[in-house]
C-alpha cells in the first residue's frame, strides 16, 4: 500500500522550528509499504525555520501576525497532487499541526490550547477522499477497506 505521510514523522528537519518528529512506529512502516513524504508547508513555499503558525478565524497566521493562509492552501493542493499522483488512498500526518493535524489543531491563540478540527492539508485530503490518520492513531488504518485490498499482514491487523 502507498501511504502519504508527514516528511516530519520521517524524520525531515522541515518543522516551523527546523525540526523533525521522526515517529519510529510510523517509519517501520516503510518495511511493508511505500511511504511517501510531504510536508504541506514547504510544498506552499514556506522556509525552515519560520515563524510558528496557528489557524484563526479561517485563517493561517504566523505569531508575527503574517497571514500565511496563501502558502499553506497552496502546499495543500500540492500535497493532495502528490497523493494523486502516487496511488495514495490514505495519509497519516502530523496531529495539532495548521497543515496536518487531522482531528486537532491549536486554537490560534498561540497558548498551547488545542480545539477539535483539521488542518490545511489534512481538510483538503479527506474533501477529495483520502483516508487521514495521524501518528496518534494510524492502527485504525489497518481496520480499513483500503487495507483489507491491499492484502495486508496479519500481524498488523
Amino acid at each position: 500500500m502507498k501511504i502519504l505521510v508527514s516528511a516530519c514523522l520521517l524524520g525531515s528537519k522541515c518543522r516551523y522550528d527546523g525540526g523533525a518528529k521522526p515517529d519510529a512506529r510510523v517509519i517501520a512502516l516503510g518495511a511493508e509499504h511505500e511511504l511517501v513524504p510531504v510536508c504541506p508547508e514547504r510544498l506552499g513555499g514556506l522556509e525552515a525555520p519560520r515563524e510558528p503558525s496557528e489557524i484563526s478565524g479561517g485563517r493561517v497566521i504566523g505569531r508575527d501576525g503574517r497571514d500565511v493562509t496563501a502558502e499553506f492552501e497552496l502546499g495543500a493542493r500540492r500535497a493532495l497532487e502528490a497523493a494523486r499522483r502516487s496511488g495514495c488512498k490514505c495519509a497519516i500526518l502530523k496531529e495539532r499541526s495548521p497543515s496536518c493535524g487531522s482531528s486537532q489543531i491549536y486554537d490560534g491563540s498561540f497558548s498551547g490550547r488545542v480545539v477539535p478540527g483539521a488542518g490545511v492539508a489534512a481538510a483538503l485530503l479527506m474533501k477529495n477522499g483520502v483516508r487521514v490518520f495521524s501518528e496518534e492513531n494510524f492502527d485504525k488504518l489497518f481496520e480499513t477497506e483500503e487495507f483489507s485490498n491491499e492484502g495486508g499482514s496479519e500481524a498488523q491487523r
